[in-house]
């Protein structure tokens, strides 16, 4: 039917290609737990990355196989799925990932997203909530509702969530009170090289 609705987006690649770029891409999620990529391409990985984890927590022979065939690099990444990760999605019954949108980092300007896996190390949400207390904290200001639900979402399925948390905020304290001292300015890199077209 013309003009149906897309099951899924095609992200201007055939499939073979579609599906190589997932599997990096996925692959790259598993092995750092965060990756920076377009907001398109980071949506559709979320999906596969999700399904790969309920995978993981079936712990099949058929389960393990499906997880082989649809990684790159399955002998490194196919024991941390069924091991570590299993483990601590455990009691969660989805949303094992979380895509968050970034300011452009290409110079075209595309929608920039973060996908991240969920109560791992590299939590931006955690983070981002243990700095906001560290702040409020500061200012002598009492915790909001928004804060108090993020907090209530960060350590809901973490073990020892309070704990982590609570360490987290210190470590922001401690950072405020160090100052700017021996901070760096961030400078954009540029995507794409500089072509000279003059003759």
């Amino acid at each position: 039917m013309a003009g149906g609705h897309m099951k899924y987006r095609a992200l201007s690649r055939k499939s073979s290609h579609r599906q190589a770029l997932l599997k990096n891409l996925v692959t790259s999620l598993f092995e750092h737990e965060s990756i920076c990529t377009t907001w398109h391409k980071a949506k559709e990985a979320q999906r596969l990355a999700e399904k790969l984890i309920t995978l993981g927590k079936k712990n099949t022979e058929a389960s393990r196989r499906s997880a082989h065939a649809k990684v790159f690099k399955p002998l490194q990444i196919v024991p941390k799925l069924f091991g570590p990760f299993r483990e601590r999605y455990a009691n969660r019954a989805g949303g094992y990932t979380r895509v968050s949108l970034l300011e452009p980092v290409k110079e075209d300007q595309a929608r920039s997203a973060l996908l991240e896996l969920v109560d791992g190390p590299r939590d931006m949400r955690f983070a981002m909530t243990a700095r906001t207390i560290a702040r409020l904290r500061e200012k002598g200001q009492e915790v909001n509702d928004t804060t108090a639900s993020n907090i209530r979402k960060v350590t809901q399925f973490r073990p020892n969530g309070e704990d982590a948390l609570e360490a987290m905020v210190q470590k922001f304290e401690q950072l405020s009170a160090d100052g700017d001292a021996g901070v760096t300015k961030v400078e954009k890199k540029l995507v794409y090289p500089e072509v000279n077209f003059g003759r």
